[in-house]
């Protein structure tokens, strides 16, 4: 007969990270913990600044989402959420301009909760609110395990509704367009294992991580041109962009094609075209798709090769 473990749940956090600041915010603060936490709530976030200043006051954590550049703050709580908290998380947001709002605490109380949900419901598509539990579990005598368990969240589906009436029809299209691509392409095994599922935007581009804050993968259509695009575009890094110029080359030989290497004053973006009009409608739309995929595995292929 097999021998199982005990799972146990550590119910004292402070066990583990005895002071918020200087113990669980620099533990969180790790690049795979911030990680952990992304996977949880679906955003690719990349740490810009811990302890990070609003005014007289410090936020334990200022981020980015890699692609978008969306302003992150993190707030921290190793005890059951108060007043004073949801007050610093409203406050810290204001002075950072964040779009991205995430209150980890141990214990959330029914009456937050509600606060989160009501901040989720009457804020804009841009703004979203997450109220997060953190949890430490152990199997017998294993090292403590965290867990996050995502509370409240912003419901994208009916933010979405309240402002696709007021989109233009272009932008209902490129909705649409990106949304069915979220749906076939996630569907595909070998693109999802390499890339985070993003929400779709009503935009000319959808983007990915490729776990870099200065270079990301996006996919574009351009309607006017009648073309489908898929990028390694560089954010603000000239020198970079170049560190992969000097093997042209190799690149396009891996790619199978010749790429358009463009530099503008701050970003740089290394580009493949293909004829694509995204205006003739769903029947023609997975071809691009699949285009997409599988340019975008790639793309991310020679990011990692010529990025490290």
């Amino acid at each position: 007969m097999a021998t199982l473990g005990k799972i146990e749940r550590i119910d004292d956090l402070r066990t583990i990270w005895q002071h918020e600041a200087r113990d669980f915010t620099k533990w969180l603060a790790q690049e795979e913990n911030l990680a952990l936490l992304s996977d949880t709530i679906g955003i690719d976030i990349v740490l810009e600044e811990r302890e990070s200043a609003v005014g007289d006051f410090n936020v334990d954590l200022y981020a980015t989402e890699e692609g978008s550049g969306r302003k992150i703050i993190i707030e921290n709580q190793l005890e059951d959420t108060n007043h004073d908290h949801l007050g610093k998380i409203i406050t810290y947001a204001s002075g950072k301009g964040a779009e991205v709002i995430i209150w980890i605490v141990k214990h959330a109380r029914d009456e937050h909760k509600q606060a989160i949900e009501w901040l989720n419901q009457h804020t804009d598509e841009n703004v979203g609110f997450f109220l997060v539990e953190i949890e430490l579990w152990r199997i017998n005598d294993s090292l403590p395990a965290p867990k996050f368990n995502i509370i409240e969240k912003p419901n994208d589906w009916a933010k979405t509704m309240k402002v696709v009436d007021s989109l233009s029809a272009h932008q209902k299209m490129q909705l649409e367009f990106w949304q069915a691509f979220v749906d076939h392409a996630y569907k595909r095994d070998d693109f999802k294992k390499n890339f985070s599922q993003r929400k779709a935007q009503p935009q000319h581009w959808y983007s990915v991580s490729v776990g870099s804050s200065i270079y990301h993968i996006s996919f574009t259509i351009n309607t006017q041109k009648k073309k489908i695009g898929a990028e390694i575009y560089f954010s603000n890094d000239k020198e970079m962009f170049e560190r992969f110029k000097a093997h042209a080359d190799e690149i396009e030989k891996e790619l199978g094609v010749k790429a358009d290497w463009r530099t503008a004053t701050k970003d740089c973006r290394i580009l493949i075209l293909n004829d694509g009009d995204a205006k003739k409608g769903p029947d023609v739309w997975n071809a691009y798709f699949d285009w997409f995929c599988d340019m975008g595995i790639k793309l991310r292929k020679i990011a990692l090769k010529y990025g490290t």
